[in-house]
């Protein structure tokens, strides 16, 4: 009867555990093929490598040595990941990496928090996208320590479809975590310009709510004394006034001088906008800039703008009221921030 009883609960360990390192696995396969691709892409496109993002190595060593270590560190992890029973060296070398990778992250997530007990920074989120990636190392870690080779098993359907949707689940959980730990996060600076990016302007002439918001942003910013320009962007509005014009008729209305107002009228989209606004800061001799809009859209906004070598602090637009189709940007944001990320890569 004892080793009836006790047996029976043993038995469902392997099974629970299966799952949890099933779990672990799809982690594993992410953020392992993320960092490599970083690796890669950086060698033939300067500025494609956004390892950053997830671990912070920057003022710790030097980058080679971070890329090395990142590169080393992803090759395990995605060992792991296809082949869980390992040597014991195999299994020391994936430990050893994914720990002192976690320890980094935690250090990221002080320092965010640092900043912002300070007054540096102010986030809408108060929460670090680098809690969340010691989380997933953490889980990750707890799977390699607790994990048994005796536990051998099949791998089953059901634990391949769990590998399946925790990958998936990433894919779409990395820049929602993205958008909201950043995009939420304020970390307004002196800078030579401020570059507000547009949004719909009605037949009527009237800007929307969503422009307003940005505009009315960029000017406080200007007028607290963060920057001497404004630099408008965007394109052709419902009739036939111009993106541009309304927000600098706002603008001026707001207090701003029609001499500190620049515009890119040729801002049909993100990568135009970025594109137009580089070739004016560099007539301009600008070096930092500051940039507006709504929240969702700053991960793509200052990713795009490192890979054209310019220094970005993103401001998030101060909703005055919650859009109506935000659950729709945003699900286009996940699409379009994947889609920016790997163009320099695609045919």
């Amino acid at each position: 009867m004892w080793a009836k009883r006790y047996g029976s609960r043993s038995a469902k360990r392997p099974g629970g555990n299966g799952m949890f390192v099933a779990v672990s696995r799809g982690l594993a396969i992410f953020i392992g093929a993320f960092s490599l691709l970083n690796i890669v892409g950086e060698l033939r496109y300067p500025g494609f490598d956004a390892n950053h993002w997830w671990i912070d190595f920057r003022g710790m060593i030097l980058p080679v040595v971070s890329r090395t270590f990142l590169g080393v560190s992803a090759a395990f992890l995605i060992a792991y990941a296809v082949r869980p029973n390992m040597p014991i060296w195999r299994r020391f070398c994936t430990l050893l990496t994914t720990g002192i990778t976690l320890a980094v992250t935690a250090l990221n997530t002080a320092n965010f928090y640092i900043l912002l007990g300070i007054g540096k920074i102010t986030a809408g989120f108060p929460i670090a996208f680098s809690l969340f990636v010691a989380g997933a190392l953490a889980v990750i870690l707890t799977a390699c320590i607790r994990r048994s080779n005796k536990e051998t098993g099949k791998t089953t359907r059901a634990r391949i479809l769990v590998v399946i949707l925790t990958l998936t689940a990433c894919l779409f959980a990395f820049p929602l975590a993205q958008m909201f730990c950043f995009g939420k996060t304020d970390y307004s600076r002196t800078a030579d310009a401020i570059v507000v990016f547009g949004a719909r302007v009605y037949a009527d002439g009237r800007v929307s709510d969503a422009l307003a918001d940005r505009v009315r942003t960029g000017v406080k910013l200007y007028l607290d004394g963060l920057a001497p320009k404004i630099i408008m962007s965007g394109g052709p509005g419902d009739g036939e006034t111009h993106e541009t014009e309304g927000m600098k008729r706002m603008a001026i209305e707001l207090g701003v001088p029609a001499e500190a107002i620049l515009r890119d009228s040729n801002g049909i989209n993100t990568e135009a906008t970025i594109t137009n606004t580089c070739d004016i800061l560099e007539q301009m001799a600008s070096g930092r800039i500051l940039v507006v809009s709504h929240f969702y859209h700053l991960p793509r906004i200052k990713m795009t703008y490192q890979r054209h070598h310019r220094e970005v602090y993103t401001v998030p637009a101060r909703e005055t009221y919650t859009l109506t189709a935000r659950p729709k940007f945003i699900l286009r944001e996940i699409a379009a921030l994947w889609v920016y990320y790997l163009r320099p890569i695609l045919p």
